[in-house]
C-alpha cells in the first residue's frame, strides 16, 4: 500500500491509495493461512471456496496475502503453484463473462509452454480443441488477442476458434467433452510442472446477475479437474440476491437456505468471513496508516511487528513503544481519540476508515492553503462531525448561518463537559446620572440590554452531539467559522441566515462588508427609510454576528452606530448588541469608536467590555475613553 502527497512543501498531507494492502496492516494473515490450507489439501481437490464481506471489509487485501502464503509454501519445490487472477466486474461488456473467465485460465496455461517445443504439440491441439468448444463469435476480438492465437499462424485458424453451434457447451455432451479435454490439458506432459491452478475471482459482487452466474456456470465447468482451485471474493449475500434476481426464485423458508443460495453452495464448498476489525484491530489500523509517512521501511515493518505481539497480549495500544517525543506520540493520541466513533460509526471496515483519513488530510491540505490555521485534532474534530454526524454537522452550519455559533459550542460544551471557569464578567452600572432625560434613556438602554442576555443552558443537544463535544480540543468558534464555510461548500449546503428576512440580506451584507465601497453604497437616506421594525432587525443581526465572529467588529460596529445615529429609536437595541461582544475580543479601535458619544447612553457599553479586556493596549483605550467623557461632562 502505497501513499502520495498533496504538495512538495514542508507540510505535505498523505493520501492512501485504494489498492490492497502489500502489508498485512490488518492481521489478516490468519484468514490467508486459512485459504491455503485448504488449496493445498489433496483431499479438497479441486475446491472452491468463498471468501465473504462487505464492501471494503479487505477481501482484495486477502487475495494478495493468499498469493504470499502460495508463493512461500512452494519456495523451493519443482512443482509450481499457477495463480489466475480475474475480476469479473472489468470483463469487456462485448465479451461474454463465461467466454472471459474460460479464455484466461486457457491463456495463463498456454503461458507455460512454447508452441516450438515438440512435447506442446499435443498440450496445443488439446487447448485448440477447448477453444473451439465455447461460442466465440461475440468474443472473436478477444480470442484474436490472447496468447491462444499465438499458438496459430494463420488467420484462418483464428476463425476456426469461432463456433456458432449452441450445443458447443449449452449442452451436457458438449460440457462433458469440455471438462474431458480440460483435465487431458493438464495431465499433458507439457503442463507437468504445474501441480495446481488457482483461480481468483475479485469483485463478483459488484456484477450484474447475467455476469455473477456465468461467471459461476464457467467456475462449474472446471471443477470436475483435479489440481483446479477457486478462491471467489464477495459478498456472499449480494451474490446469492444477484442469482435470485437472474432465476426469479423465491426467498427461503425460515431456518432454510434460499434457492439462490442452494445454488451458490453446490459450486462453492465452502465460505469464509473476512472479519470486522475489532475495537483493537480498528486503534491499531488507524495509528500504522497516520504513521507511516513518518517511517522508513525497516522501522514501519518493526512498528508492524509490536501491534501485531499486543493483539495477543493487550487490549489496546498503551503499550506500543514510540521514541519520547516523536511524531508517533500524536498519531497514537489521535488513533485513540478517533476509534471509539469510527469503530461504532464505520463497523470496523477498513476502507471506511481509510476513505475518513484521505478525506482528512484534503481538509487539512486545503484549509491550510485557505489560511485556516487550525491544529490537526482540530480538524480531525470537525471532520468527525462532517462526514459522521451529519445531521448534528447540518446543526451546527445553522448556528453558523443565524449567527449562535460561539454561543452555541459554548452551552454544549458547557452541557457536555460541565461548569467552565466564565471568560467574560459583565460589569456593574453606575449611578452617576446628570438629568432626568438621561437618567431615563439610560434606564431603558439597560432595561433592553437584559432582554438579550446570553441564553439558558441547552438542554436540546443530541447525545451524538454531547459525545462529538467530549472529543478534545475546545473548539473557539472564530477560529472554525471558516473552515465550516468551505466544509458547508463540500456538502455542497447552503449557510444561510433564514431568520433573516430576504428583503434585508443583501443590506446586512453591505454593512458587514470589509470593502469601504460596500458600505458606504449604504447611505444615511437608505437608513433613515428603514421600517424601524426593519432597523431593529439588522441590529439584532450585526450584533449576533459581531459577538460570532469579532473580526468583522472594524466594519459592523461602525454600521451598528450608523444605525443608531439615523434610527434614535433603536438606539437602546445597538447599546444592547454592543454590549453583547465580549470584551476579550474588543479590538483598541472598536473602543475609540466610542470616544465622541454620549456617556450616559453608551457608558454602559464601555463598562461591559472594561469587565473582559485582556489587552492591555485596549485596556488603556478604555481609560482614555473615560476620562475624556469625565472631561467633557464637566466631572
Amino acid at each position: 500500500m502505497g501513499t502520495t502527497t498533496t504538495s512538495s512543501d514542508a507540510h505535505t498531507f498523505p493520501l492512501w491509495s485504494d489498492e490492497p494492502a502489500e502489508r498485512d496492516l490488518l492481521a489478516f494473515r490468519a484468514v490467508a493461512e486459512t485459504v491455503a490450507d485448504a488449496i493445498f489439501d489433496d483431499d479438497l481437490d479441486p475446491i472452491a471456496i468463498g471468501l465473504s464481506g462487505s464492501w471494503g471489509s479487505g477481501k482484495t487485501s486477502v487475495l494478495e496475502l493468499v498469493v504470499s502464503e502460495i508463493t512461500a509454501r512452494s519456495a523451493g519445490v519443482d512443482d509450481k503453484v499457477l495463480v489466475v487472477a480475474t475480476q469479473p466486474w472489468r470483463y469487456d461488456p462485448a465479451v461474454g463473462p463465461k467466454e472471459s473467465l474460460i479464455a484466461e485460465v486457457l491463456e495463463a496455461l498456454s503461458g507455460e509452454f512454447k508452441d516450438t517445443d515438440p512435447t506442446a504439440k499435443t498440450a496445443i491441439d488439446t487447448l485448440k480443441k477447448l477453444a473451439r468448444k465455447v461460442n466465440w463469435t461475440k468474443a472473436i476480438k478477444m480470442a484474436a488477442r490472447t496468447a491462444i492465437t499465438l499458438q496459430i499462424p494463420d488467420i484462418d485458424d483464428v476463425f476456426g476458434l469461432v463456433s456458432d453451434d449452441p450445443e458447443s457447451l449449452g449442452g451436457e455432451k458438449g460440457m462433458a467433452e469440455f471438462r474431458e479435454q480440460f483435465q487431458e490439458l493438464l495431465a499433458d506432459p507439457a503442463l507437468q510442472h504445474v501441480s495446481r491452478v488457482v483461480v481468483l475471482v475479485d469483485d463478483l459482487d459488484r456484477c450484474l446477475p447475467d455476469t455473477v452466474v456465468e461467471t459461476l456456470e464457467a467456475i462449474r465447468l472446471f471443477l470436475s479437474a483435479r489440481g483446479m482451485s477457486f478462491v471467489i471474493a464477495a459478498d456472499e449475500d449480494r451474490v446469492a440476491e444477484a442469482i435470485q434476481q437472474r432465476f426469479h426464485t423465491a426467498d427461503g423458508a425460515r431456518d432454510e437456505e434460499s434457492p439462490a443460495k442452494l445454488y451458490l453452495h453446490k459450486i462453492v464448498q465452502t465460505t469464509i468471513p473476512v472479519p470486522a476489525l475489532s475495537r483493537f484491530d480498528t486503534e491499531a489500523y488507524l495509528f500504522l496508516l497516520l504513521a507511516k509517512a513518518g517511517l522508513d521501511d525497516t522501522e514501519y515493518e518493526a512498528l508492524i511487528v509490536q501491534c501485531d505481539a499486543l493483539r495477543l497480549t493487550a487490549p489496546n495500544l498503551d503499550s506500543v513503544s514510540v521514541p519520547e517525543g516523536s511524531p508517533l506520540v500524536d498519531q497514537l493520541v489521535t488513533a485513540s481519540r478517533l476509534t471509539p466513533i469510527l469503530y461504532e460509526k464505520f463497523h470496523g471496515n477498513p476502507r471506511r476508515i481509510k476513505r475518513f483519513l484521505n478525506d482528512l488530510n484534503v481538509r487539512q491540505s486545503i484549509a491550510r492553503r485557505r489560511g485556516f490555521n487550525l491544529q490537526p485534532d482540530a480538524v480531525v474534530k470537525l471532520m468527525v462531525l462532517e462526514r459522521i454526524l451529519t445531521d448534528d454537522f447540518e446543526q451546527v452550519l445553522d448556528w453558523l448561518a443565524t449567527n449562535q455559533l460561539r454561543d452555541k459550542l459554548e452551552a454544549l460544551d458547557l452541557a457536555a463537559n460541565g461548569p467552565a471557569t466564565p471568560l467574560v464578567e459583565q460589569g456593574g452600572e453606575s449611578s452617576d446620572e446628570s438629568t432626568p432625560a438621561q437618567a431615563r434613556t439610560r434606564r431603558a438602554v439597560v432595561a433592553v440590554e437584559e432582554t438579550k442576555a446570553a441564553p439558558p443552558l441547552e438542554d436540546g443537544f443530541s447525545d451524538t452531539l454531547r459525545r462529538w463535544a467530549k472529543l478534545p480540543p475546545a473548539l473557539d468558534a472564530t477560529a472554525i467559522s471558516g473552515y465550516l464555510y468551505l466544509a458547508a461548500s463540500f456538502a455542497k449546503i447552503e449557510v444561510i441566515d433564514t431568520g433573516l428576512p430576504e428583503r434585508l440580506r443583501d443590506l446586512a451584507s453591505a454593512l458587514t462588508s470589509s470593502l469601504r465601497l460596500d458600505r458606504s453604497g449604504v447611505t444615511e437616506e437608505v437608513l433613515r427609510a428603514l421600517p424601524e421594525a426593519d432597523a431593529r432587525t439588522l441590529v439584532g443581526f450585526l450584533g449576533r454576528r459581531t459577538r460570532d465572529q469579532p473580526t468583522i467588529q472594524k466594519f459592523s460596529v461602525e454600521s451598528l452606530l450608523r444605525l443608531a445615529a439615523t434610527q434614535p429609536a433603536v438606539t437602546g437595541d445597538v447599546v444592547g448588541a454592543l454590549r453583547s461582544i465580549r470584551g476579550v475580543d474588543i479590538e483598541t479601535a472598536t473602543v475609540v469608536k466610542l470616544r465622541p458619544l454620549d456617556a450616559f447612553v453608551f457608558g454602559p457599553v464601555l463598562e461591559a467590555w472594561k469587565a473582559g479586556v485582556t489587552n492591555e493596549q485596549t485596556l488603556n483605550a478604555v481609560i482614555v475613553v473615560e476620562k475624556e467623557w469625565a472631561t467633557r461632562d464637566g466631572n
